[in-house]
């Protein structure tokens, strides 16, 4: 039975669910790169022939804290596909390409901006009042 384009095999997502769950713990425990400091994964795209997989990481910090964060990451990223290997217990370990996610750091803005505005519309039905 053959997939849909575009679709994706139950395999290739349990890869990427469990690149990201010890990804997250293998930066968290082993990392020591003064550079990578608080990083969520976010989601890990990886190639059907399992060669790459692109991982998505939001960076905790100011723009310079956050470019740091993923220059540290990718600097680790042999490191990181080498223990992942040995954990993933997989014939071929993907090679590792993190970027930027933004959109945590888009939520909690758009979070704050939507506080803002019902804060002075609550502001100005006091004052129609």
């Amino acid at each position: 039975m053959h997939e849909p384009a575009g679709a994706k095999s139950q395999r290739l997502e349990r890869v990427e669910h469990e690149i990201i769950r010890e990804l997250s713990e293998l930066i968290r425990e082993e990392l020591k790169d003064p550079r990578v400091g608080f990083v969520t994964l976010i989601r890990s795209e990886v190639s059907p022939d399992l060669r790459t997989a692109k991982v998505f990481a939001s960076p905790l910090g100011d723009r310079r804290q956050s470019s740091a964060t993923i220059a540290g990451l990718q600097s680790a990223a042999g490191f990181l596909s080498v223990e992942l290997g040995k954990r993933l217990r997989m014939r071929r370990t993907p090679t590792l390409t993190f970027i930027r996610d933004e959109s945590i750091a888009q939520g909690v803005r758009m979070a704050h901006i939507i506080d803002e505005v019902q804060r002075r519309d609550e502001q100005r039905n006091q004052h129609e009042e």
